[in-house]
Parts: C-alpha cells; sequence; structure tokens
C-alpha cells in the first residue's frame, strides 16, 4: 500500500537522526554498521507495520530493530565481545522495545556527536555536506547524489572515501572540547547554511528552488537549535533560514520562471514561518552581545525584507546599514556586492554603481555571474541599455541555472530593444 510506505518513510526520515546518532555511538564509531543495520530496521518495518501498525514510539522500534541486526552483523564476521557488548547495550531480556532514553541527555549527546563528526575541520567542505544529509539527515544515496548533481556512483565512493578518513585518522566521535567549541560550531552552521542555499538559490540544474534542501536544513537548524538552544548564531541561522524560506513559493512562477523579490506577491509569503523566525531572532538578539553575530546580523535583513508589505515600504537604509556592519565581520566581496545593491535601492543607482566599479576594479567577482547581473539590473534603472545589455551578455556567460538564464535572456532582450 503506497500511503502506507510513505507513511513509514515519513517516520524513517523524521527520526533518523536521532536513531543513527545512537548506533553510530554504540558501534564504536562505525557510520557503515550503523547505516546498514538502520537500512535493514527500515526494511523490517516496512513489512511489520502495515501489518500490526505504526508503533507508539517508531524511534525506539526502529533503534531496536538496528541494534538486534547489528548484533546478528558483527556475530556473524565474529566481531570481539566488546562490540557485541556495547551494541547490546539497551536491549532488555525480554525483547521488548527499551525506553527511549530521551531523558537522559544520552540522545542529545549523540546527535551533538554526529553533527560535530560530520563537519569536523580535516573533512573537506563538500564531504562534510554530503555526510551530513546522508547521515543525519537521512537521506538516501541516490538523492544526495542528485543533491550534487553528480552520478550515484561518484557519489557514493566519495561517501565511502570520508567515512574512511574519519577512520583512518581517528576523528574523535565527541563533542570537541568547550575551548573548540566556537571555531567548530561555525563549520557545523556553515555546512547547514551552505545545503539552504543550494535549495534556496540552486547553482545548476533546471529550477531554481530545491526545497528538499531547504527543508532539510531547516530540519538541521532545528535539531541543532533544540540541543543548543542557548547559542544565538544557532538560533540566528535557524531564523534566518525560515525568514527566507518564507517567501519560497512566491520566488517562481507557475512555469518555474524566476521572480525577483520587488515583483513578488507577497500575500503568498509564509507568516508562520516569518513569525517563527521573527520570535527566534528576538531570543538570539536577546542572548547575544554587541556586536551580534554574522547569522544574526543576516537574519535581522530578511526579517527587515519580510516585514514589508509592499516593497516601497522596505527599510533599505537600515539594510545598507547591516550589510555594512556584516562587512565588517566578515569581509567578503559578496557581502560588499550586497551591500551595494541595498545603497543603491536606498539612495538610487549611481550610488550603487560606483560601489560596483570599486568591486569590479579588485576583480574577485570577475567569474560570479550575480555581480554583472546586479550591475546590469542597476545600469537598466538608469536608463543606459547599451550598458546593461552588455552586463547581461556577461552574466549570460557565467551562469549555470536554467531558471536564472531564461531571466536573463529576458531582461537581455528588453535591453537590445530599447533605443
Amino acid at each position: 500500500m503506497p500511503e502506507v510506505r510513505e507513511a513509514i518513510e515519513a517516520v524513517f526520515r523524521r527520526e533518523h537522526g536521532i536513531i543513527a546518532a545512537a548506533l553510530v555511538r554504540a558501534a564504536g564509531g562505525d557510520f557503515d554498521a550503523a547505516e546498514d543495520a538502520l537500512s535493514e530496521a527500515f526494511e523490517l518495518a516496512l513489512v511489520k507495520w502495515p501489518e500490526d501498525g505504526i508503533p507508539e514510539n517508531p524511534a525506539a522500534w526502529l533503534t531496536t530493530a538496528a541494534r538486534r541486526r547489528a548484533i546478528d552483523r558483527a556475530r556473524r564476521s565474529k566481531v570481539l565481545d566488546r562490540k557485541l557488548d556495547s551494541l547490546r547495550e539497551g536491549l532488555d531480556p525480554a525483547g521488548t522495545d527499551p525506553e527511549f532514553p530521551e531523558q537522559d541527555g544520552r540522545l542529545e549527546d549523540d546527535r551533538l556527536r554526529l553533527i560535530f563528526t560530520c563537519c569536523h575541520p580535516a573533512i573537506d567542505m563538500e564531504a562534510r555536506v554530503a555526510l551530513t544529509l546522508r547521515t543525519l539527515g537521512g537521506l538516501a544515496t541516490s538523492e544526495v547524489a542528485r543533491a550534487f548533481l553528480v552520478p550515484e556512483p561518484t557519489l557514493a565512493q566519495r561517501l565511502v572515501r570520508v567515512k574512511q578518513k574519519i577512520r583512518d585518522a581517528g576523528i574523535p566521535y565527541r563533542i570537541p572540547p568547550r575551548e573548540l567549541l566556537p571555531e567548530r560550531l561555525e563549520g557545523v552552521l556553515a555546512v547547514i547554511y551552505l545545503i539552504f542555499n543550494e535549495g534556496y538559490s540552486a547553482s545548476a540544474g533546471d529550477s531554481h528552488v530545491r526545497a528538499e534542501l531547504s527543508s532539510e536544513s531547516i530540519r538541521l537548524g532545528e535539531v541543532l537549535a533544540t540541543l543548543m538552544p542557548e547559542e544565538p548564531e544557532v538560533l540566528g541561522l535557524l531564523a534566518l533560514m525560515l525568514l527566507h524560506d518564507a517567501r519560497r513559493e512566491a520566488r517562481v512562477g507557475p512555469s518555474g520562471e524566476l521572480v525577483l523579490l520587488e515583483e513578488q506577491d507577497r500575500s503568498r509569503w509564509d507568516r508562520a514561518k516569518i513569525a517563527r523566525g521573527t520570535t527566534l531572532l528576538d531570543r538570539a538578539l536577546a542572548l547575544g552581545e554587541a556586536p551580534q553575530g554574522p547569522y544574526v546580523v543576516q537574519a535581522a535583513i530578511a526579517a527587515l525584507h519580510d516585514a514589508a508589505s509592499r516593497p516601497e515600504e522596505t527599510d533599505w537604509e537600515e539594510i545598507a546599514a547591516l550589510y555594512e556592519a556584516l562587512g565588517q565581520q566578515v569581509p567578503s566581496p559578496v557581502v560588499a556586492l550586497n551591500h551595494a545593491v541595498a545603497v543603491a535601492m536606498a539612495r538610487g543607482p549611481r550610488a550603487g554603481l560606483e560601489r560596483l566599479a570599486l568591486l569590479e576594479a579588485d576583480g574577485r567577482l570577475e567569474r560570479y555571474h550575480l555581480f554583472h547581473a546586479a550591475r546590469a539590473d542597476l545600469f537598466r534603472r538608469e536608463g543606459r541599455s547599451r550598458e546593461a545589455a552588455a552586463a547581461y551578455r556577461a552574466a549570460l556567460a557565467l551562469v549555470e541555472n536554467a531558471a536564472e538564464r531564461r531571466f536573463l535572456e529576458r531582461r537581455l532582450e528588453e535591453m537590445e530593444a530599447t533605443p
């Protein structure tokens, strides 16, 4: 029955991170053993649950089943008793579901261990993202491969290599010491935000928005915020993602075309997400000290956009000031680009173009299509159609996303038709 399978898959996805974290710990940091056992437990659920119904505590049922599968595998491979004893922990003699230990702090530690292990700085960023999606997010290898737009065998080999690196390099399955937590947390947040950005504005492919990646990154952010509720930057990142994702339905037109912020139907924005994101931002601001961290600042910018019921009500001066503050914290040509656009919206296209001229001379954004698209738009607003057309051509030479390409082509046609 398809509907039963869908329900089971929903439970599996929701509970995957919790169960995988407990199993990786029980298996002594063996990712493959944990994943294999959990996959077998899922297959068993597909047989049992349609007959018996979904258990009252699905996570406990799947954990128990997965532990038993792992014990059976360990026996078959003649693994020493130490690992068997570790895997038996939590199984009662009668073989019934154990009480799932949500109150004793162990699950929270397990999930934190898993997040920080997947995002260890010794692992390159692309591998961190892939491992996080696969292990903590519960995405199948084929789904992660689609996220990276690579063949499944390529992604599978990439995952094999990163797990080997964790094992061979002796990367510990633990939360880092307190003195290392800030720098390691920064890497964790960067991974989650990278996943979100690829979903919010896909770098390649046919679709501008990839909702499954945005939703998965928000879910990971929710997990982290539950585990670290007093960290302002954790709350800031979750707020930022929710405030951006609230506009998802309005960002793409009926035919998949890109719709700019100022042209969006704001009645389609998700007000519940905006309210939740704003509440989280307020908490982050109350917890943090000046100057606020970069994710909190970016969330504040997103909140100003979402607060405007009409484009002309947007407080662009305040947004420009926040981008200036962000640039002092995170010196980056992309932040400088966003600041220039905000200045243009607050004070006119010429003011923005003056700042973009400095970035053009810097040269670091020469291969960044959004830089050329921003210049083109400001030339268009200035009525300088010839320069706008040249900038649109430069953007088109670099863009890889089909929806963005169609938008830029349409703008170029408009400029070429303008005297």
